[in-house]
């Protein structure tokens, strides 16, 4: 098979040179034009027929657009892609829209997830790289061609375990529906920290948008507590498990998270009442979390090797399930 083609629209072209640039690849030329009514268009520069094609897209919104303008701006290019003669065409998403919307929560409410999985299919997509999807079993069944779900988890805990002082650590996991996530980073965790890690539990009940629950479930006094949760929206929840741990009497109190979707009000996380540390992954650039004077910027993890790993094995035919096991192209 011939050197992949990987391509980026504008607004997820920096994570894709970093992508390439770990591969050892170029990104393949485009265009992308604006008409009036917000109508656009994007095509490729160069052939693709008979190529493997890949498509690095983070399908998170901003000033600068909508996630559903950029599934949009998706949905057609890999639809042009395939009328072109691509062989194969992969969608790299660093940050997948609407996976939380996954399940009826309500009577009569949409299944948003397998729409958009319905939508990547129907225009021809062959396979899907997706990183931190909200729910594993959700994603994998939304979709009926291949995909690939990739870890963050391996990343946080080589990170963490560098900086760990001679104090007790746990990893606690802001709801119920984490708990498997973060023993995950536990797990890991006490691997390359070679020492036992703790785990705990904190409560997080959502009705009409209002968050309740106080309990908290582990051992938590005199330790170095690490939170960890998917994806952090306004950072209530965050907030929350915060403040539940200090008042447990937490020595200090660090937060991951995988994508950092940052409304307005998450500003709150760089104040007093946020963690000591806040981690995310370059899934999303955390450009609406701007530090003020004094405050302490996040630390950003790149999670483009992972992507770059994943390319490298698909197009050579090896397997990107224990992907999250290895040690990943540096990005």
């Amino acid at each position: 098979m011939k050197t992949p083609l990987v391509f980026a629209p504008a607004a997820t072209r920096p994570f894709a040179e970093r992508m390439v640039a770990a591969l050892g690849v170029s990104l393949a030329p485009l265009e992308e034009r604006e008409f009036e009514g917000g109508e656009h268009k994007t095509r490729p520069l160069v052939s693709v027929r008979g190529r493997a094609v890949f498509v690095v897209q983070s399908l998170s919104g901003d000033a600068a657009g909508s996630a559903n303008d950029r599934l949009c701006r998706l949905l057609f290019f890999i639809a042009g892609l395939k009328d072109g003669g691509a062989l194969t065409v992969t969608a790299c998403l660093p940050y997948l829209c609407y996976a939380r919307k996954d399940r009826r929560t309500k009577e009569r409410d949409p299944v948003t997830l397998r729409y958009v999985a319905q939508l990547l299919e129907a225009v021809g997509t062959d396979r899907v790289i997706a990183l931190d999807a909200h729910n594993l079993a959700a994603f994998e069944n939304a979709f009926r061609c291949p995909v690939d779900h990739l870890e963050a988890v391996p990343m946080m805990a080589r990170h963490l375990a560098q900086a760990l002082g001679p104090e007790s650590v746990t990893v606690v996991s802001p709801d119920f529906g984490g708990a498997k996530r973060a023993q995950r980073l536990q797990d890991l965790l006490a691997i390359h920290a070679q020492r036992d890690i703790g785990f705990a539990l904190h409560e997080k009940r959502r009705s009409s948008g209002i968050v309740s629950g106080d309990l908290l479930v582990g051992p938590v006094a005199g330790c170095h507590v690490v939170i960890f949760d998917d994806l952090i929206s306004g950072g209530s929840t965050i907030l929350r498990a915060v403040q539940a741990c200090r008042e447990a009497g937490a020595s200090r109190v660090d937060a991951c998270a995988t994508h950092g979707v940052f409304l307005p009000e998450a500003r709150r996380l760089l104040g007093p009442e946020g963690p000591d540390q806040l981690i995310v992954t370059d899934s999303i650039l955390p450009t609406r979390l701007v530090p003020a004077a004094g405050q302490r910027a996040p630390v950003v993890l790149p999670a483009s090797g992972l992507f770059a790993e994943a390319v490298r094995r698909i197009v050579s035919g090896g397997s990107v399930v224990d992907l999250r096991e290895l040690e990943p192209a540096k990005g």
